[in-house]
Formats: structure tokens, C-alpha cells, sequence
């Protein structure tokens, strides 16, 4: 997200958090220490860096403290620090996930390998809509992580509300198990309906010390999502660029994201910014 935008956007989720009665803590490492919790100075200083702080997943913490350099953390990064802290639930617009034609480039977000292994519940938007949605749900499967879905019986995608990965109850399952049909895994394991209902799955999963993380997906609303076809074409015309340029690894989603905006007419950054706020 470019500046002002982004600074604006992180202004306003931590007065929502304040305003529930929580404490914000934004993440990021700066001059080599890694931080849970900005002042005013320092989330501004975040923002104003802009593409200057070097994108930080899990792997690359080490790396960015021992030069004393400055950090904007990637989910996964995210959630270890915030499990170093006793932080149980931290917010994002969209994770990582499968990227496209991951099945032969093995290009996996780590994002979802902390899920499988640090128990913080991370709420977002959905998988950012430039990836494989369906292998990733199917990856966090083999993970072992719950997917819950908030008011919805879709899997959003990030710009728009649906993603067609649908929830199934147990006994749709059991229905078509016993009728010779088979079911499709790439599903949301559960529906969520209230805060309460997610505080409750919440601490089921903290009391079974099931060593996994939590995600809960919540679609932007309807009025402020982008159309499906036009951010898929979009989307499109963005890998097709991205493969001519060679572009790969961790530049390829800032590359996409950026580019999908400009040709959507900021109507994919409008969008994110409305999930947040």
C-alpha cells in the first residue's frame, strides 16, 4: 500500500482497536529490533520507508536484525513475534498462500507454513486473489489448520467476497459419502457468526494445544468488493507481464498487487483499504 494511504489505513485500524477495547500492536523491525507495538513516530516512519524496508518473512528476521535494518513483516513474520509476546490474534488484509502453477514452480507462501506450526489466529480478508485459492485451502488442510469463514458460506478472496470455495457441514458430507459421491477438499472447514463464536473456537484450539494457528476469513462488503471479472482479468494481464520480466520469488506478490491496482484503476487498493476500515 503507497504513502499516505498506508499510514491513513494504520491510523484508523488501531483507533477501531481502541475503540473495542483492545490494544493495538503494529508489527515491524526497525534499525534491527523488532517491534510489537509503534508510537506515532514510528508508524509514521514505517510508512514514509515505504518499499525501503525490506519485506520480512520468518526466514529473513535474522537476516534484517543482525544488519540493523529496518523490516515490514510479512504474515509469517507477524505471527512469530507475536507469539514471542503472548499476542493470540492479529489482523492482516490477506495472506500468502499457493501461487499459480505452484504445482511445478513449488512457490508457497511461508505464510502458511506458520499457521501449521505457531497457535495465533490471524483474521483476514481471505487468500490475496493473485494466487491459487483452492490448492492453498487444500495445502492448509494438509497443515492441519482450521479455516473459518464469518458470516459467509464462501471462501473470500481478498478483493471480492467470494472466492467459490464453499463451507460444508458434516452431515452434506456424510450425504454424499453414502450416496457413492466424494467430496471436494478444497472447503472451509467451518462458518463462524459472532465474535463469541470465534472467541470459542479460539480457545478450543488453545486448550487442545493443537500447536496450530487459526484462520478466519471475513469478506469485504459486497458494496465495496471489486467484480470478479474484472480483477481476474486484471490479474491475468499482471502474470502475463510478470513472466515476460522474469519477475519471481517474494517480488512477484508486490509486483502483482501493485500492478493489478494500476490496472484496475485503484479499484483492488480501494478495496483492501475499505476490509480494514
Amino acid at each position: 500500500m503507497p504513502y499516505p494511504q498506508n499510514l491513513e489505513t494504520a491510523k484508523e485500524v488501531e483507533s477501531i482497536v481502541r475503540e473495542n477495547g483492545a490494544v493495538p500492536a503494529t508489527i515491524a523491525i526497525l534499525d534491527g529490533t523488532p517491534c510489537v507495538g509503534l508510537s506515532m513516530e514510528e508508524l509514521e516512519r514505517l510508512a514514509t520507508l515505504g518499499t525501503r524496508a525490506q519485506k520480512t518473512a520468518r526466514r529473513d528476521i535474522a537476516h534484517v536484525v543482525a544488519r540493523g535494518g529496518n523490516g515490514a513483516t510479512t504474515v509469517s513474520a507477524s505471527m512469530f513475534l507475536a507469539s514471542m509476546v503472548h499476542i493470540p490474534v492479529f489482523v492482516t488484509g490477506g495472506i500468502g498462500g499457493v501461487h499459480r502453477h505452484g504445482e511445478h514452480t513449488m512457490d508457497i507462501s511461508s505464510d502458511l507454513t506458520e499457521l501449521g506450526r505457531t497457535p495465533v489466529t490471524v483474521i483476514c480478508a481471505g487468500v490475496k486473489s493473485i494466487l491459487d485459492i483452492p490448492k492453498t485451502l487444500e495445502y492448509l488442510e494438509t497443515l492441519g489448520v482450521c479455516v473459518a469463514a464469518y458470516k459467509t458460506n464462501e471462501f473470500p478472496a481478498f478483493f471480492t467476497e467470494s472466492s467459490g470455495c464453499k463451507v460444508k457441514c458434516l452431515e452434506e458430507r456424510l450425504y454424499r459419502w453414502r450416496r457413492g459421491g466424494c467430496f471436494q477438499s478444497r472447503e472451509v472447514s467451518c462458518r463462524v457468526d459472532t465474535p463469541e463464536e470465534c472467541a470459542r473456537l479460539i480457545e478450543a484450539n488453545n486448550k487442545l494445544k493443537l500447536g496450530t494457528g487459526i484462520l478466519i476469513a471475513v469478506p469485504i462488503p459486497r458494496e465495496q468488493s471489486t467484480s470478479g471479472h474484472i480483477i481476474e482479468s486484471a490479474i491475468q494481464k499482471a502474470l502475463k507481464e510478470a513472466r515476460e520480466s522474469n519477475i519471481t520469488g517474494n517480488a512477484e506478490t508486490p509486483f502483482l498487487l501493485a500492478r493489478v491496482n494500476e490496472l484496475t484503476g485503484g479499484a483492488s487498493l480501494a478495496s483492501s483499504i475499505h476490509f480494514y476500515c
